[in-house]
């Protein structure tokens, strides 16, 4: 039994495909299915059903690759823990970010963070919130940036700021002539939301107490996987949308009339850097975490923990 055996293993259980499992690994498939036809021949069982597509782990397979998470995640601890002991800040780090966050936070901090730590290779994919949990719990991916509070005991969470919850109001809508808005101040059959999947929407409805199901059914429906798109439909037709205070940063003079502060306290998101409970690259976590904080516009750092609208 070899270290390399047990990440194979991992790497089809992670994927359920023998060749896409070889092409993660860097290896042709007839090599990755020789090594794991031989470690079940040393173990005396079978691991994988493959009469089944896709591939599933036997009974008895799922607890041998429960043990060899446990086994590889313990020596990739201990080549990290050489790599921090010698000061090294190199390797590979892989982070999700959702799609309403990433336009407005990776051009703050990414190209001083790639600049001042060339030895790190960052990859980075926009992702819906839970497809980042379930990839961190994989262990395909490192960091997750997101919003928060999750409720999951098996994800670490750390606050890096507040991002107010604001309204972009049409000069047709009512809303349009207050100085600051009220939930109770937007009409619900004029306002624009996201596709089903994005936190943001859930926000949105939560901060509304949106019950669509109770709504007379009108003669157009639209919901959009794009804040930007939002946007525009505001603009170029009429109505309302709730927009993450970062969107409005680099809007005209225009634009910014079109905004609408909700009263004190304002509802904000919390924005947070999350890994697994047992994640390894620490150190590499831990420089993007600094990297992202002295990246922040001011106006974001004084956002106080005092309406936080749930997920």
């Amino acid at each position: 039994m070899t270290i390399t055996q047990l990440e194979y293993i991992i790497a089809v259980d992670t994927y359920r495909h023998f060749s896409e499992a070889a092409a993660q690994c860097f290896i042709t498939q007839p090599t990755l299915s020789m090594q794991i036809q031989k470690l079940e021949e040393d173990l005396g069982v079978k691991i994988f059903d493959r009469s089944k597509q896709p591939v599933i782990p036997t009974e008895i397979g799922e607890e041998i690759i429960r043990q060899a998470r446990v086994i590889v995640h313990e020596v990739k601890m201990m080549d990290q823990l050489i790599k921090d002991r010698q000061g090294l800040l190199q390797g590979e780090l892989r982070v999700g970010i959702i799609p309403t966050l990433a336009p407005y936070l990776l051009p703050l901090f990414l190209q001083a963070f790639l600049q001042k730590y060339p030895d790190i290779k960052m990859k980075v994919k926009e992702m819906t919130t839970d497809h980042i949990i379930e990839k961190l719990k994989s262990g395909r991916i490192d960091a997750g940036l997101l919003v928060t509070p999750l409720q999951d005991n098996s994800i670490m969470e750390y606050p890096l700021f507040y991002e107010e919850m604001v309204a972009y109001v049409s000069k047709n809508n009512a809303a349009y002539k207050k100085n600051y808005v009220l939930a109770d101040d937007i009409d619900l059959g004029e306002l624009w939301l996201l596709e089903e999947g994005h936190c943001f929407r859930n926000q949105v409805m939560n901060l509304c107490e949106l019950k669509r199901l109770s709504k007379e059914p009108g003669h157009f429906e639209y919901e959009s996987g794009s804040i930007e798109t939002l946007r525009k439909m505001v603009e170029m037709n009429k109505g309302i949308t709730i927009l993450p205070e970062m969107a409005t940063f680099d809007f005209s003079v225009k634009q910014q009339n079109m905004v609408r502060h909700f009263k004190s306290p304002a509802p904000v998101r919390e924005v947070s850097l999350v890994t697994h409970r047992n994640y390894v690259k620490k150190k590499l976590v831990d420089v993007l975490k600094e990297e992202v904080l002295a990246s922040l516009p001011q106006k974001i750092t004084l956002n106080k923990k005092n309406n936080v609208v749930k997920i």
